[in-house]
């Protein structure tokens, strides 16, 4: 048996990835394990530390999960796993078991990251001392917040801001978002911005121009928008990537992110330079009056395969 610092997992509603955590902080390969092949993380964990993490002991963990975390009770959005954190940490025989929301995991990672780890979106410059912001597209909209604290190390802070109501910057925005409302009553940030959002913007725009509904799938329409190869999906994408810089310029305002915007999550990285070249960083910083203010935020987007490790092996480490 060899002691290992911690065991860090990022728990979706499909998967649960494992891997273990150095005495340098590095993270080795990540396993990934069908959640439905266990009745609990216990289980898989188990089955981790029996197969790939073979011998090693971690007395400490930190799991990143895909839902709300609001005391010992974990319960999963899109998994029928329901566990106590405090039983969990005891079957595994740890003395820490940390949890947080799978997004504050991105956000945590955002200090630790390299230049190599990022794509740098338009001007501005990061100041420290400040809080950060971190949010992505990707099957919904991730958003949390780190501030730094006042001894040294950072506060992440989950929340649900991809809920906020999505407000439009144009008037073609604006009949979008009705055509939507129509359809969800509600038109959330996440109705636009993540994969089914790209769809649903679409959906919208063939019925605002009177073209008939053809493609069916995020991966499709960006494909024919990217390409130009199909003018509704071309400006499907344009509007998603404009629709993003509304609301991260947003958050940075509400959090005061002098310390960065960070984009992350599934979609972006697949398209990164269409991205870096598009809207986005224009309408991030087009909020009248404080126009400049935004101007001064970096924004960068995460190209790390999986950020929310680095952000647990910070946890793991007390950093």
């Amino acid at each position: 048996m060899t002691l290992a610092p911690g065991l860090v997992a990022d728990i979706g509603g499909t998967h649960a990835r494992f891997a273990l955590v150095g005495a340098d902080g590095s993270v080795g390969a990540p396993e990934v394990l069908r959640c439905a092949d266990y009745p609990s993380p216990v289980e898989a964990a188990r089955a981790y530390l029996a197969g790939p993490g073979e011998g090693a002991v971690p007395d400490r963990a930190a799991f990143a999960i895909a839902c709300p975390i609001d005391g010992d009770e974990v319960a999963l959005t899109n998994s029928p796993w329901r566990f106590s954190l405090e039983e969990t940490r005891a079957a595994l025989g740890l003395d820490r078991l940390d949890a947080v929301n799978d997004f504050a995991a991105v956000a945590l990672a955002a200090p630790h990251l390299g230049a190599a780890d990022l794509l740098t979106v338009g001007g501005g410059t990061a100041r420290a001392g400040f809080p950060l912001v971190a949010l992505g597209p990707g099957t919904g909209l991730g958003v949390a917040g780190l501030v730094p604290l006042p001894g040294g190390g950072w506060q992440g802070v989950a929340g649900e801001g991809g809920h906020v109501t999505m407000a439009p910057a144009t008037d073609r925005e604006a009949a979008v978002l009705d055509w939507l409302r129509a359809r969800f009553d509600h038109v959330s940030a996440e109705r636009v911005l993540s994969g089914q959002g790209l769809v649903n913007l679409y959906q919208a725009l063939c019925a605002l121009s009177g073209h008939q509904v053809v493609f069916s799938t995020p991966d499709v329409i960006s494909a024919h928008g990217l390409d130009g190869s199909d003018p509704v999906c071309r400006e499907a994408v344009e509007l998603f990537f404009a629709m993003l810089g509304t609301v991260a310029g947003n958050l940075a305002l509400t959090f005061g992110a002098h310390g960065g915007v960070f984009l992350a999550g599934g979609i972006l990285p697949r398209m990164a330079e269409a991205f870096r070249a598009s809207g986005f960083r224009a309408r991030f910083e087009a909020h009248g009056r404080f126009q400049s203010y935004l101007a001064g935020i970096p924004t960068r987007l995460i190209r790390h395969p999986l950020p929310a490790f680095v952000g647990l092996a910070a946890l793991v480490g007390g950093k």
